[in-house]
């Protein structure tokens, strides 16, 4: 399976979907990851460690998304981001899909599969996928 990791555009968004131990595992268990360039800068993670994990570096979030089974992201990218995904492909993050039903519309129209983590139930068997709360403890 090919990941792409995304470079966050929000000037104030420091976090990055995947760190370099995470690329690693994902490689060690067989799967090809993409990073965008400086995607883990404002987390202080370089492109080197990304490199050195075993990712390859992209140019650009559209670069980086070309033929990607699965996208990491903290929010989701843009609607003309999402039309550029293979069909099938899912994307994962903070998706915001009640205010933001136009990159919901978006991901149905591309045949994308969506993955709003916000919304996997806060409950005791749920707790390892919990973001809103490992998110909060961020800020």
């Amino acid at each position: 399976m090919k990941i792409a990791v995304l470079k966050e555009s929000g000037a104030d968004e420091a976090r990055v979907a995947a760190t370099p131990d995470a690329v690693k595992f994902y490689i060690g268990q067989g799967h090809e990851v993409s990073v965008t360039k400086g995607a883990g800068k404002k987390a202080n993670f370089s492109d080197a460690d990304f490199k050195d994990a075993g990712a390859s570096i992209a140019t650009t979030n559209d670069t980086c998304v070309k033929g990607a089974d699965l996208v990491l992201s903290i929010t989701g990218g843009s609607k003309a981001l999402v039309a550029k995904l293979k069909k099938g492909a899912g994307i994962t993050g903070l998706l915001n899909p009640t205010d933001n039903p136009d990159y919901a519309k978006a991901c149905a129209k591309a045949g994308v599969t969506a993955y709003a983590l916000e919304y996997i139930p806060r409950i005791s068997r749920a707790q390892a996928m919990d973001v809103l709360s490992s998110q909060s403890n961020l800020a």
